[in-house]
């Protein structure tokens, strides 16, 4: 760390990749068929009150990935994206076609789905 405790620019940048990190290795971990919380992924990796970390760590998922980004919902068991658009589309579509299923709310339609780390 530089002198005092403020952090330079690379030691920040250094920081935030290795949460980014840290987030992608849980949401990779997310088995077919389940899914996981923006929060609880954070928490699997280690950070406290870090659901905005994970929707920041999945804006910058590299356009090729093989993580299953999908797989990770709102804390409602909702799909974030607003309905109807291009990614909820795509989201939705993924999911139903690991056999997750939805209620009339559009809400996850049972609880069995849902992955904690375990």
């Amino acid at each position: 760390m530089a002198s005092g405790s403020r952090l330079t620019a690379a030691e920040k940048a250094k920081a935030a990749d290795e949460r980014r990190q840290r987030i992608w290795q849980v949401i990779n971990a997310i088995p077919p068929g389940r899914v996981c919380s923006y929060g609880m992924v954070a928490k699997l990796a280690g950070l406290a009150n870090g659901a905005r970390q994970t929707a920041w760590a999945l804006r910058h998922l590299p356009r090729d990935t093989r993580i299953p980004w999908f797989r990770v919902i709102n804390s409602q068991g909702r799909i974030s994206m607003p309905e109807g658009s291009r990614g909820y589309r795509e989201q939705r579509k993924r999911l139903q076609s690991e056999g997750i299923t939805f209620n009339e709310s559009g809400r996850i339609s049972s609880k069995a789905f849902w992955w904690a780390g375990e």
